[in-house]
């Protein structure tokens, strides 16, 4: 689960498509350009196909709006679905078998979760629920109680806990409760660009409110998006996406639980059961979305600290990432893709090198 993004205005010629946090919006409508919203996992997913005849366009679409719609079922940890069946059986101390997508999707979600050493973790479903955070609408209520989220961490459920032997699903820990939502967004977008194209689409952009993939380009220009400044209703920043790059950022700003007058992100530690509390916003450019994705959510929770040796161990080479502070650090790669919106960045950004930290053995 992230935070969605708005739509938003630049005054700035160059902006032609803007991705706001996870949002594109075309500035001067083009008559080659074809696009609809769909709804998936709790946000507008917007689809637009550049440079091919509205029919063909339309059957694209309508291919990926009956996948999403299937993911959407399917994936849903906690509604009438294969996910929720498959929770069942898990903590039932059973096996269950699983469509292959959603077995691949799993497995990535398990070697996504050894290289970030855990910090990513989609096993932690009941402590997502705890929190109020498995369901599409904002939270309401109190926070869970401290021996509740104890409770909740005490066996460990990790995916490491989990077997998967081609379509078959087991976990040694009954702990187990699988949520995909913090990479379910961008492992969906790489569905759906292979849904487009076995239809012939070679240029389009897909937006998921936090997230942004693009296929080949919009006519003679890339597609160019941006990322929403999180203290203010601006942006922090423009960039250009190559064909078959994704941009993801999760930031604690639009998905939270507000209870006695402090606000709770909805990223939250494996280790400690508690929301992510000194970073606001972290975007990962990668060329597969699920990898950004995933990559956002566990940079977030490594912190100021300690994201330069995740990031390396995860294999993603552009961040950017902003603090509660409002101190902005990037990577040098990340950094030269940016164009600051209005002249300059809302902080001075800071560049950090990656360590050189070998890939964790995740077998």
């Amino acid at each position: 689960m992230k935070a969605g993004g708005a739509l938003f205005r630049v005054s700035v010629a160059a902006l032609t498509v803007l991705g706001l946090a996870g949002t594109v919006h075309a500035l001067r409508p083009d008559p080659e350009d074809v696009s609809q919203s769909l709804y998936l996992f709790g946000t507008m997913v917007e689809v637009e196909i550049h440079g091919v005849k509205e029919p063909q366009a339309r059957a694209a679409i309508a291919r990926v709006d009956q996948h999403l719609q299937q993911i959407h079922t399917d994936w849903h940890a906690w509604r009438p679905g294969a996910l929720e069946t498959l929770n069942a059986a898990l903590a039932a101390g059973e096996s269950a078998r699983v469509d292959p997508a959603l077995a691949q999707v799993l497995a990535q979600g398990r070697d996504l979760a050894c290289t970030s050493d855990g910090l990513f973790d989609p096993a932690i479903g009941a402590l997502i629920a705890a929190w109020g955070f498995h369901a599409d609408t904002l939270p309401e209520g109190d926070p869970p109680l401290d021996a509740t989220i104890d409770a909740l961490i005490a066996p460990h459920p990790t995916m490491l806990d989990v077997t998967i032997s081609g379509t078959e699903v087991r976990s040694s820990n009954p702990a187990v409760q699988l949520d995909l939502g913090a990479y379910a967004k961008g492992a969906a977008l790489d569905l759906a660009e292979e849904d487009l194209r076995a239809e012939g689409i070679t240029d389009a952009v897909l937006n998921a409110g936090g997230g942004v993939q693009v296929m080949g380009r919009h006519g003679a220009r890339p597609w160019r998006v941006a990322i929403r400044d999180p203290f203010a209703w601006g942006v922090v920043a423009a960039l250009e996406l190559a064909p078959g790059e994704a941009l993801h950022t999760s930031g604690n700003y639009e998905r939270y639980l507000e209870a006695g007058g402090v606000r709770f992100s909805h990223i939250l530690d494996p280790r400690t059961g508690r929301p992510v509390t000194d970073i606001v916003s972290v975007s990962v450019l990668a060329e597969n979305g699920a990898l950004a994705d995933a990559a956002a959510t566990a940079l977030s929770v490594a912190g100021a600290q300690d994201w330069p040796r995740i990031a390396a161990q995860m294999g993603v080479k552009n961040v950017l990432m902003i603090t509660g502070q409002g101190e902005i650090f990037a990577t040098p790669s990340m950094r030269a893709r940016l164009d600051p919106v209005g002249g300059d960045f809302p902080a001075p950004v800071t560049l950090v090198d990656l360590p050189a930290s070998p890939r964790p053995r995740c077998d």
